[in-house]
């Protein structure tokens, strides 16, 4: 390692800082920049350059780390092996979401607005062999899921339950279309 000098290059670690020494005292070293400006850093925050040693600055390596990540991205969609559970379709059942105008609306309205919602995404599912649907149906009294859970209960081949609490909490059922070899 080559001594701290006056006159010795210098890079800043964990900084895009190069210069010159241009004063020392016992705890730093006062450097001037390649654009002009005098600073003062500790020993260990710098590093001497070497005339022979390969130019690689701090801002080079980033950008390289950065562009190998982004070419690493851009290829793994190639290796990604098929997902064991394909997403699931999801259709928000809150009265909010299906008009623009709920003022005025009778409970009983809007339940049903909600269960042709629900019937007309199932059935949608299953003409486009969409194997899980999540309904998302909030907490509430529970009234509008146990319409859904009746409403389920008509079709075959169909199992309904609980969706995952991490992702839907309390308030979503999803639902799962056995698909049919013909």
């Amino acid at each position: 390692m080559k001594k701290f000098e006056i006159g010795a290059k210098v890079e800043v670690l964990d900084e895009a800082i190069k210069g010159y020494i241009i004063a020392l005292n016992q705890l730093s070293a006062t450097i001037r920049t390649i654009d002009g400006f005098d600073m003062e850093f500790p020993f260990d925050e710098l590093l001497v350059i070497k005339d022979d040693s390969l130019k690689v600055s701090n801002i080079d390596v980033y950008h390289a780390l950065s562009e190998k990540q982004s070419t690493e991205k851009k290829r793994s969609f190639a290796k990604k092996k098929k997902e064991k559970y394909s997403p699931a379709m999801e259709v928000d059942l809150h009265i909010e979401k299906l008009t623009n105008t709920p003022k005025g609306m009778a409970n009983f309205d809007m339940l049903n607005l909600q269960l042709d919602t629900a019937r007309r995404q199932l059935e949608f599912a299953i003409s486009k062999r969409i194997q899980r649907v999540v309904f998302i149906h909030g907490v509430g009294e529970g009234v509008l899921r146990s319409e859904l859970y009746t409403l389920f209960s008509r079709y075959d081949g169909i199992r309904y339950y609980d969706a995952n609490y991490r992702e839907y909490g309390l308030g979503a059922t999803e639902v799962y279309i056995q698909q049919s070899t013909l």
